[in-house]
């Protein structure tokens, strides 16, 4: 799905209306939406919110000063959450059925109640009732490209707004320190290249380019590195990127997915790729690895966890994230990597650490540089509803981090 109303990348459908298809007209049910009121209702009787509905009844049992939730069209957002609350409460922020004046802090407090939505007698039903995974979005090499298209592929210029200057997508590493975003995200570049031993006449792949960062400040070591990305307005940065960082020619940027090298290295690195390879191919991820892995080599890997009951949970359910951000992707838990990497490969984890509040405040400076700056983005071609949808994401994920349903950790590996 294009996100843009402008400026469409090829291959992506056309912009205008079709580009949000269905989104502004509620789900006819009337039956199931008195059931998600009821069912809302009694979720946030005790939380520290305040749900505000036309007509001045409140919600929640926060005071005056709690995060506060305005619900505009109160028939079209219990009409979304009945049939799939997963994605229809993503959905009603989209087209503005609620509001909310900072989104984090309320999910941040929802976090918990949300989980708990359907009574527990009720919760062995949620697997004939919750949707399904569509076909299209399985991480087969085919679907991969596609589903990174659809996200990596929206804009450069998009990405460069609301990053830092290093252009890094993923947890910075705060460690205490303070300082930058740019800083922060050096720092936890560096920890994953001395994870993985990289050093000067290292040969080293690395899986899931970025914008580059990360193969620059391992040429700046010294080593030669060959980079695999799926998106192509990615590697086409990346390449410009590495050439006037002065180390082009030490960095090569390949359109080629995991699965299709064939190099030997001594030390692979991959940041916050493997959430979207999808379980049904954590082995032949690892796998890949590992081949690629001389004797004695050292793989260096940062991950999104969660916890192991909660990802086993969550497995097969198709929620509002898959839908409108991340296509085809499951986060796994540390447990489950560590597991794939003892079952598929002949690497074992000597090491971690996490750091899942860093990327609260990564994801909190992210969406207030976003917010800040719309105009530029707005400029290029993207709406409102983007807007909209690109800020409950990075509500909804620093709110996550900041509760602990999801984590960030760097592993070393060694063959």
């Amino acid at each position: 799905m294009s996100l843009r109303t402008t400026r469409r990348a090829p291959d992506l459908p056309r912009p205008g209306q079709g580009v949000w298809p269905g989104l502004w007209s509620p789900p006819p049910s009337v039956v199931r939406a008195r059931i998600a009121e009821s069912l809302f209702r009694r979720a946030v009787r005790a939380a520290p919110v305040r749900v505000e509905l036309p007509g001045g009844q409140v919600l929640g049992a926060g005071g005056p000063a709690a995060p506060a939730m305005r619900v505009h069209r109160p028939d079209a957002f219990f009409r979304r959450l009945g049939v799939d609350a997963k994605i229809g409460f993503g959905e009603a922020y989209m087209v503005g059925d609620w509001t909310s004046a900072e989104p984090a802090d309320l999910l941040t407090a929802f976090a918990a109640g949300l989980t708990t939505l359907v009574p527990p007698a009720l919760q062995p039903l949620r697997r004939w009732v919750e949707r399904r995974h569509p076909e299209s979005d399985r991480n087969d090499v085919a679907n991969s490209r596609r589903n990174a298209h659809r996200h990596y592929d929206l804009s450069n210029d998009l990405f460069r707004i609301f990053l830092d200057d290093t252009m890094t997508y993923s947890s910075a590493w705060f460690d205490g320190c303070g300082g930058t975003l740019a800083d922060a995200q050096l720092r936890k570049i560096d920890g994953v290249l001395d994870y993985a031993g990289v050093r000067r006449g290292s040969r080293v792949l690395e899986i899931g380019t970025g914008w580059g960062a990360l193969a620059i400040r391992a040429a700046r070591r010294g080593a030669t590195v060959t980079s695999l990305t799926l998106s192509a307005e990615q590697r086409a940065l990346a390449v410009r990127r590495a050439q006037d960082a002065g180390v082009g020619d030490r960095v090569a940027v390949h359109l080629r997915d995991y699965r299709e090298e064939r190099g030997r290295y001594d030390a692979v690195v991959s940041v916050e790729m493997v959430e979207a390879v999808g379980a049904e191919y954590w082995p032949a991820y690892f796998a890949a690895v590992d081949r690629a892995l001389l004797p004695g080599g050292r793989f260096g890997l940062q991950s999104i966890t969660m916890p192991h009951d909660r990802m086993r949970a969550s497995a097969g359910s198709y929620g509002w994230v898959h839908k409108y951000v991340f296509p085809g992707g499951l986060i796994p838990s540390v447990r489950a990597i560590e597991d794939t990497v003892r079952a598929h490969t002949a690497m074992r984890v000597v090491d971690s650490r996490e750091f899942g509040r860093d990327y609260a405040e990564t994801l909190r400076r992210w969406r207030e540089r976003f917010l800040s700056r719309w105009d530029e983005v707005a400029a290029i071609g993207f709406d409102d509803t983007f807007r909209r949808m690109w800020e409950f994401y990075l509500a909804y994920s620093e709110a996550g981090f900041r509760v602990g349903h999801l984590g960030v950790r760097q592993f070393a590996a060694v063959k």
